[in-house]
């Protein structure tokens, strides 16, 4: 699978049909780009409603966590708050996917001061009892098979990525760089037992490269392959926090339990401007996410392959990585697929990818497409205007998400003024071979 594919043919435009949610009040938004919304039956999809479009994060900030019934006009029922969020991941809100009937996670605030996290855990709601289950720790991310998560310090990450944090009572942290105290965990869903798997020390000292040596540590997009069997994790490291452009990056794989770590990329550069006065006025918002030395957005298109925005042998694109000693690295869409986006293939079809792209500096539109990986096809399907007022805390990415049956994809906007849910119908594309034929040229 080395090298690259073909070039791409020319992008076409075919915009499909958009729904909103949340007709009521409020706003509505589900967060990131890597799980689905919808449940097993397509019949709800989960959402956190916020009385704002935007607002600095507090810890007495409050969002409810609740799911729009699609076969009930779309009516949002929620089923309870909770303070631990952001506006990039909500409060990792998700369904939990080995279990039957209908159990969500989220991640909340508690009292509990004795906590390896003090004021932060997790519950398991089980929507059809009513029953509730309380975590010791905050969740990143659940295994497919529901048996355990992997958790972080968000009060860590409000430190070293303030938009993937959480503020925490009393103000920032003064942190460690690299703590053989603090790490990934990994926590048992049944029993709440926890176990420190992988150390910032022992990132640190895993084939290590200079610019480690003064710098803080944290990891981040962590994620789990469908069978559970396997994690990828972003470790990012800088001496500068508040200056995005100064992260550096890997994208490592292990095994669950903290074994058979694998580097299969890393940006480490010359940062010659690490020394100089820094003026955070000059950086945009979104010159990071389109940094040449960026690694971004990874996810498992399968058990052992990984599609990521990321610089490989002198070039930057997407990229999809076998996870092996071995592997291969190959390019997507070399000519049509040119900057970061949050990418992720379809649930049933491997042939679809969905993405987005990051404001035009011009027009503050994204656009939202499906990438065609058989025919390397572009299909711009929508374009949504960026409100340019609002800045790195409290964006509103697209994040598109597949639906389970891969024939609709959700998306969180603004561009009607206000934070809203949108379900955009693909199905004329991904469910029918052979129509492309009849879009149009893109402009």
């Amino acid at each position: 699978m080395a090298g690259a594919m073909s070039s791409a043919r020319p992008g076409v435009v075919r915009p499909c049909a958009v729904s909103r949610l949340g007709q009521g009040t409020g706003h509505h938004f589900f967060g990131y780009y890597n799980k689905t919304a919808w449940d097993r039956t397509g019949r709800y999809m989960l959402a956190h409603r916020a009385a704002m479009m935007d607002a600095r994060l507090a810890p007495e900030l409050q969002v409810e966590v609740g799911c729009f019934d699609l076969q009930d006009n779309a009516a949002f029922h929620a089923f309870d708050t909770t303070g631990a969020w952001n506006w990039q991941m909500g409060s990792q809100l998700q369904w939990l996917e080995g279990e039957p009937g209908r159990k969500v996670i989220y991640n909340v605030r508690t009292d509990d001061v004795f906590a390896r996290f003090p004021g932060f855990g997790a519950t398991i709601l089980d929507l059809d009892t009513g029953a509730k289950q309380s975590l010791p720790m905050p969740v990143y991310v659940t295994a497919p098979n529901s048996r355990y998560a992997l958790c972080v310090d968000y009060r860590r990450l409000y430190v070293t990525h303030e938009t993937i944090g959480y503020s925490a009572h009393g103000g920032p942290l003064c942190l460690l760089r690299a703590p053989a105290t603090d790490g990934i965990y990994r926590m048992d869903l049944a029993t709440g037992k926890v176990a420190l798997l992988m150390s910032y020390a022992a990132l640190r000292r895993f084939q290590p490269k200079l610019s480690m040596e003064r710098a803080i540590h944290w990891v981040s997009h962590i994620e789990i392959n469908p069978s559970s069997s396997r994690v990828l994790f972003l470790h990012r490291w800088t001496e500068r926090v508040e200056d995005e452009t100064c992260f550096l990056h890997r994208l490592i794989t292990m095994n669950p339990d903290g074994s058979g770590m694998r580097l299969l990329e890393c940006s480490d550069h010359p940062l010659p401007h690490i020394a100089r006065r820094f003026d955070p006025k000059a950086v945009g918002t979104f010159d990071y996410e389109k940094s040449e030395h960026q690694i971004s957005h990874p996810l498992w298109r399968d058990d052992s392959h990984i599609v990521v925005w990321s610089p490989h042998a002198g070039e930057i694109h997407y990229h999809l990585y076998e996870d092996s000693d071995a592997g291969g690295v190959e390019v997507l869409g070399r000519d049509v697929l040119t900057e970061n986006g949050h990418m992720s293939f379809s649930p049933v079809d491997s042939r679809w990818l969905v993405s987005d792209t990051y404001p035009d500096a011009q027009s503050n539109k994204r656009v939202l497409f499906l990438f065609d990986v058989r025919d390397g096809v572009r299909i711009d399907i929508g374009e949504f205007y960026a409100t340019p007022e609002l800045k790195k805390e409290n964006r509103c990415d697209l994040h598109p998400r597949w639906s389970r049956d891969g024939m609709a994809v959700c998306i969180d906007s603004v561009h009607e003024g206000m934070r809203q849910m949108y379900v955009i119908d693909v199905s004329p594309i991904t469910g029918t071979r052979g129509r492309l034929q009849s879009a149009s040229p893109a402009h």
